[in-house]
């Protein structure tokens, strides 16, 4: 399952819970700079990054391949469409900056990993749609 995937049905997942019997804690509004933002909050964030070479965003094109919350510490596990890629460098420069940018982060991290290849089969299908039209992606 693809991160962006993941994402929604966590999203989808929270959104039809039952409603809990236990009482909740009382209200304790913590400062709105140590706010811990939530994995799909930063995955907003990571849209607004967008791949110079294909104009759609790395969330949509399937590069994020996995985003952890630990501790105040954000951990961006990415991949490039090819190891080769001449934009690697500026993609990771644009996610540590959006990493920078988030209220109540106190570290981030962005790891390059290869494994699993990327395929254009990890594209959402609405990108895959405007990148290929009604054809296929090519397999590699």
């Amino acid at each position: 399952m693809s991160f962006f995937r993941s994402l929604r049905r966590g999203a989808h997942a929270a959104e039809s819970a039952e409603p809990s019997n236990t009482p909740e804690p009382p209200d304790t509004e913590a400062a709105p700079d140590t706010e811990v933002p939530s994995r799909l909050a930063l995955a907003d964030g990571l849209r607004s990054v967008i791949d110079p070479e294909v104009g759609l965003n790395i969330v949509a094109l399937g590069l994020i391949y996995d985003l952890q919350l630990e501790d105040g510490t954000a951990t961006v596990r990415l991949t490039m469409t090819t190891p080769a890629c001449p934009m690697s460098s500026y993609i990771k420069q644009q996610v540590g900056g959006v990493l920078q940018r988030v209220p109540g982060l106190r570290r981030g991290v962005v790891e390059l990993v290869w494994d699993p290849p990327w395929s254009p089969h990890m594209i959402v299908p609405e990108a895959r749609a405007t990148l290929y039209g009604g054809r296929r992606p090519p397999t590699y």
